[in-house]
């Protein structure tokens, strides 16, 4: 006590703020570490709504980001996309929001790092109070292909998809019809053709099924800056339950 009297003032205003920051460390972008049964470590980040108390069940997003987020620092993908318009809403956004990362440059469902996404989510519905008829699944460019293919491979553990900007197999259309879909994309994106996109929402209704497409006239392959920012969005995902 009598060293921390000969600190300056400031200083020790600092340490109280920075202990007050360290205080809660259950709610918010979280830090985490998934381990596999071999005992091999990926890093990944977690989001919990500031009023999640454990006591009522919260929906989920599972959030794939696209390539250039691929590797092993645990953090750059819940930086852009997703995690970019979660931070504008933080104290609010009513979502617990998963953040793994893609360490081989894919997100298809039989991929290890698709795989891992899948154990990640798994794990985080067991050590949290989730909604299990509220698990949500989007992704951006490569993690909109991911989308697109964990949907098809595991159609009855999404309530809602949001595909931005990539491209999936018309063929799968049959399987996937009853998943209420979201879709954006820009038609100037040269990156991931706009093409892909019409097609599944072609297939889909050709199907039967009654996708919401949005379109971005002028819009590159960063459609998903504006996609996320739609507000709407997040009100129609908490409106879908699984059956």
């Amino acid at each position: 006590m009598t060293a921390l009297r000969t600190l300056p003032l400031f200083f020790v205003a600092w340490l109280g703020l920075a202990a007050m920051a360290r205080a809660d460390d259950k709610h918010g972008f979280l830090d985490r570490v998934y381990k596999d049964a071999d005992g091999k470590e990926a890093k990944y980040v977690l989001f919990i709504p500031k009023e999640y108390d454990g006591k009522k069940a919260y929906p989920l997003i599972l959030f794939l980001h696209g390539a250039g987020e691929t590797g092993t620092d645990g953090k750059k993908q819940a930086e852009v996309g997703l995690g970019k318009a979660i931070e504008k809403q933080a104290d609010t956004f009513p979502f617990i929001t998963v953040f793994p990362q893609s360490q081989k440059r894919t997100w298809q469902a039989n991929s290890d790092d698709g795989k891992r996404a899948l154990a990640i989510l798994d794990e985080t519905e067991k050590e949290y109070k989730v909604d299990k008829k509220r698990v949500y699944l989007t992704g951006l460019s490569m993690g909109g292909f991911g989308t697109w293919s964990m949907a098809e491979t595991f159609p009855e553990k999404w309530a809602a998809i949001v595909p931005i900007c990539g491209g999936g197999d018309p063929k799968t259309a049959e399987k996937i019809k009853n998943i209420p879909c979201w879709i954006f994309h820009g038609d100037a994106d040269n990156a991931v053709k706009v093409d892909r996109s019409r097609d599944m929402k072609k297939a889909l209704e050709t199907a039967g099924g009654k996708p919401i497409y949005t379109e971005y006239a002028g819009v590159g392959h960063n459609s998903w800056d504006k996609a996320y920012a739609t507000k709407e969005l997040y009100e129609w995902l908490l409106k879908q339950e699984s059956k």
